[in-house]
Parts: structure tokens; sequence; C-alpha cells
């Protein structure tokens, strides 16, 4: 398939823009009107769908810039130049989506820029708010020869791609500190969070689940991409992610494993509780099932197999990154007499950032050389 081929106005199409537009309502009536009158947050629960699956699961989603761009740019492993475009370019949704969460999830939105001037280093909240300004745009810098190329701006390209090395290097040391500080907003809580996942280890946790999803995410949407525009899948590509897929997966599971063993304890996870159950989904969903399954060549080289894996990994960091934003002070907020469920209004400005994204990125291909498809 060639970009002239891509159709734009798709049954699929009007379904994005459908969802988009009823997320777009809910976001101005929350704007208009408050948190209070558009979601289910409460003094117990002040960060809740918006925070946990869109900021802490987008950003980790998202974290595929840094580890292919890493790999291209730094380490000059020119195999994987192919996929980069498209997962710097996932990326910067990823975290453009984040920052629009963050804008609707706090309580005065145009303040948001107040981080900016207002610096306070020994907050932790400040760390992560200049890490997604900072980060969105060294992703909007990465993917600017997008635009320029478009434009015909040659001279701009080559001048982009000669610094390139040194944004990418920039954008890796920043993903590291944000992905880690992620993790370590969570140790300001130690009386809420469940000994399930509080733990002095959780930033490096986040970033080395960070790590695993965004080579699973990569080769997830590498696959997705192939089947949609109808191309060849890079199948070397994606043996590749796979291994180092095997590798950090394996890691992971031992942190995790130690944690509980030194921490709470292995019958915490065993006691039934919806909390535990969680916990033990998470685990078999997201490192187990994952790490056994790429065990076995047949499933680590093979298109399918693969494609299984990195749904799993997807689903279980997310729900990881659910777990610990909601599900591990469950049991302490009940206490307290706070329950929390997302309204509808914070599930469809949900779904609208998730379709934004997917068109987003259709139209990318058609109009930009993200694929490098023939015009």
């Amino acid at each position: 398939m060639n970009q002239k081929d891509i159709k734009l106005f798709t049954p699929t199409t009007v379904v994005l823009l459908i969802v988009m537009a009823v997320g777009g309502l809910a976001a101005f009536y929350r704007l208009f009107f408050g948190l209070g009158a558009s979601t289910h947050l409460n003094n117990a629960w002040p960060w809740g769908l918006w925070i946990s699956f869109d900021v802490l699961g987008g950003v980790a989603l998202a974290a595929g810039g840094f580890v292919i761009g890493g790999a291209v740019y730094i380490l000059n492993w020119k195999k994987y130049e192919p996929i980069v475009r498209p997962a710097i370019l996932n990326a910067f949704f990823g975290y453009a989506l984040a920052a629009t969460s963050i804008t609707l999830d706090i309580g005065v939105p145009w303040r948001i820029w107040h981080p900016v001037i207002m610096w306070q280093v020994n907050s932790i909240m400040f760390i992560v708010a200049i890490h997604v300004v900072l980060y969105t745009t060294t992703l909007a810098t990465e993917s600017s020869p997008l635009i320029l190329e478009r434009l015909n701006m040659k001279k701009a390209v080559n001048f982009v791609e000669k610094i390139m090395p040194a944004i990418a290097l920039f954008g890796v040391l920043l993903s590291l500190l944000h992905q880690s500080s992620l993790g370590a907003v969570f140790l300001i809580a130690p009386e809420k969070v469940s000994p399930l996942w509080y733990s002095s280890t959780l930033p490096y946790l986040f970033l080395v689940s960070a790590v695993l999803l965004a080579l699973s995410m990569v080769s997830f949407e590498t696959i997705l991409s192939a089947r949609v525009f109808r191309h060849k899948p890079p199948l070397d590509i994606l043996r590749g992610l796979a291994r180092g897929s095997l590798v950090v997966s394996g890691l992971y599971l031992l942190l995790k494993l130690k944690d509980l063993v030194t921490g709470p304890g292995v019958g915490l996870a065993f006691n039934g509780s919806l909390v535990s159950n969680m916990y033990l989904l998470e685990m078999i969903v997201g490192i187990i099932l994952p790490f056994c399954l790429l065990l076995l060549k047949n499933v680590r080289t093979g298109v399918n197999g693969i494609f299984a894996v990195n749904m799993l990994v997807i689903i279980g960091t997310v729900l990881n990154r659910m777990n610990v934003g909601i599900v591990s002070m469950a049991e302490h907020n009940s206490r307290m007499g706070y329950d929390y469920f997302p309204s509808w209004m914070e599930f469809s400005v949900t779904m609208a950032m998730i379709a934004f994204a997917i068109l987003g990125f259709k139209i990318s291909v058609k109009y930009l050389n993200v694929l490098k498809l023939e015009h």
C-alpha cells in the first residue's frame, strides 16, 4: 500500500470522531462546572482514572520513544531505524494526551503553566510536571523532520538530523527520570498504598516495566500498522524486540518477587481480597505469562506469538498503573468511608484521547513520511 491508497473517511474514522466529540463535550463540562460535577473524585480519592490510566499508563505506553530513539540515535543500532519514526510519533501523542489529562485533573486548569516559572525543586510533583513539559517538547523536536520534509525544508531537516543524537540523549535522560519519578510520587503516601505495591524500589519498578512495555508496544504497533496499511512486517526487528522483552520481563519478575518475599510476604497476595486478586492478575497477565511464553522459541520468532505476548504485556502494565493509582488505596479509603468508581464523563474523556491518538496517527501516516511508504 502507498500513502495515496489510505482512506481517511471510513466507518472507523466516523466512530473515532463521535467518540472524540462526546469526550470533548465532557471535557468542556468539566472545565466549566468543575471536578465535583464531572467526576466521582473526593477528598480521599483526589486522583482517579485520568491520572492512573491517562497519565501513568499513557506515559508508560509512550516509553517506546526513548527506548527506540536511544537505540537508533545513540547506540547506532541501524536495524531498528525503520520503526524509530512511528515510535517517537506515538510517544509524542502519549505525552500530549498525558499533559491534557493533567490539565483537566488539576483543580484550576488555567494555572497549568505555573510550574514552568514557579519552581519548587524539593517537590516530586514539580519534578513530574517539568519532565512532562520538557519531554513533550523534546518529542516534538524529534518528530519535527516529518513536518519539515512535508514543507520541503531540506536545510532544516538536515540540521535537526545532525543534532538528533544530542536530542535523543536528552530525551533518554528525561525519560529515565520521569518514568521512575512517577513511581516515586506514591512513596509520599505509605499509609494509603497497599504493601503489595508500596516499596522503596517502586521508582525502579516503574522504570523497568516501562522499558518492557516500550519493547512490546513498539512491536505491537509495528505488527498492527503492517496489517492495517498492508505492508510486510519486519520480522527481524520483531524478533529482536521479543528477545529484549524476554530479558527485561525476567528482570522485572525477579524484582517483583523479591519485593513480595522481603516485604509483605507471599501470604498477603493469596488472602482472597480484591486487592490481592488484582495483584495476582497483574503478575500473571503482565509478567509471568509473557516471560514463560517468550521462553518458547516458536513464540518469540513468530508474528502471531509475538503479537499475543505484546497484548499481555500492554494489558498487564496498564493494569499495574491502575492498581498502583487506584486499587492499592482501596482498602485504606474504604475504611475511611470513601469509595471510587469513574463517572461516565471520566471514561468518555479517556476514550476520546485514545481515539484522538489513533486518528492522529492515521492522518500522520497518510500525509507525512512516518512509515516511509510509497507516495
